[in-house]
């Protein structure tokens, strides 16, 4: 296992961890990068306006589409460290 993939795991175990509930923009982010990271780029149809949720969540993960793989998995891990501060 290669040694970002090894933080990666880290990372998703300290989220789960964290002194207090991040925000919603936050946690978007955070599931963005983590759907990017492990499936790549987004797919499918954006939910309808009344699925808000499934939306938001459609939205954050199309706003980092062309992200690398390891970037994406990089970022998160930088994003979980500064909340843990």
């Amino acid at each position: 296992m290669s040694e970002l993939k090894k933080q990666f795991e880290a990372a998703l175990a300290d989220s789960k961890k964290l002194p207090e509930r991040p925000s919603n923009d936050v946690l978007l982010q955070l599931y963005a990068l983590y759907k990017q990271s492990t499936e790549g780029d987004v797919e499918g149809k954006r939910p309808g306006f009344t699925d808000m949720v499934g939306r938001a969540k459609y939205d954050a993960w199309a706003a980092v589409k062309g992200t690398a793989g390891d970037d994406a998995m990089q970022r998160y891990i930088d994003l979980v460290a500064s909340l843990k501060d």
